[in-house]
């Protein structure tokens, strides 16, 4: 396989504050990679570097062997797709319009919206369950409703990388297995690469080809998921203890919480 995404010897700064340390990483042509660590280790900074949102940092950043500041903001777009944590702000939209949205990378400004633009938008919103929502205005939306049509509108982009900043994190256990689902689903059928941020420890072992765990700016860990969920190896990342116990349908090592007395 070849690789989709490339870090070299990369760092970042945040106002001379080291952020990313030398970071050196590679995620296959439909690789699904999860990505682990404490708040703070720069997981989220690592994803808006690769996205473009954040530029500068020394080293490079390959996509598709090429460097990102070689596309043009629409080329970029076409490859790769962003969902971030889940937003405070509302955008007065409707669905439809802010899923069309996700077109942008193909649309231009004089242009007018193609039955293309229109048959893709259409097939993201059945893809993500939200069409019973098609005309409702954002707002009016729950947090998990919202994320969903958050993930159609990168989906719309036709992505060959899509990078998740903990899609679901604060939703319910329904949303939380119906987005996590979808993700898993579309990423296999369309051979989509994966860089995923998240806090669910136990889920990657049925999801992610592979793990990248960060702590304070540098990856601390790198290789399958069953390699992870070993105390010793949890412990260099997050810096606590972790318990775990054999799964009774499948057998696999799972992280339980520790007993508080």
């Amino acid at each position: 396989m070849s690789d989709a995404i490339k870090m070299d010897c990369f760092s970042f700064f945040y106002e001379e504050k080291p952020i990313l340390n030398n970071i050196s990483l590679t995620a296959a042509k439909g690789e699904y990679v999860a990505v682990i660590g404490p708040n703070g280790a720069g997981k989220s900074t690592m994803l808006k570097c690769i996205n473009r949102i954040l530029r500068g940092g020394s080293g490079s950043i390959e996509i598709f062997g090429k460097n990102i500041e070689q596309y043009s903001q629409k080329e970029l777009g076409k490859l790769v797709g962003y969902v971030p944590q889940t937003r405070t702000h509302v955008f007065p939209y409707t669905v439809y319009e802010f899923v069309l949205m996700g077109r942008y990378p193909y649309l231009n400004p004089l242009s007018r919206i193609s039955k293309e633009d229109r048959r893709i938008v259409n097939e993201v919103i059945e893809i993500c369950d939200i069409s019973q929502f098609f005309n409702c205005p954002i707002e009016n939306l729950s947090g998990g409703e919202r994320q969903k049509v958050y993930l159609a509108a990168a989906l719309a982009q036709q992505p060959s990388i899509l990078l998740l900043d903990e899609p679901t994190a604060h939703l319910d256990p329904k949303y939380h297995m119906e987005i996590q689902k979808t993700i898993s689903q579309v990423s296999k059928e369309m051979g989509m690469t994966v860089l995923h941020v998240t806090h669910d420890l136990n889920h990657l072992l049925y999801w992610s080809q592979k793990v990248i765990a960060m702590k304070e700016g540098d990856i601390c860990f790198c290789g399958v998921p069953e390699g992870i969920l070993r105390d010793d190896n949890l412990f260099k990342a997050f810096g606590t203890h972790f318990l775990s116990i054999t799964h009774p349908l499948d057998q696999k090592n799972i992280i339980i919480p520790e007993v508080h007395t």
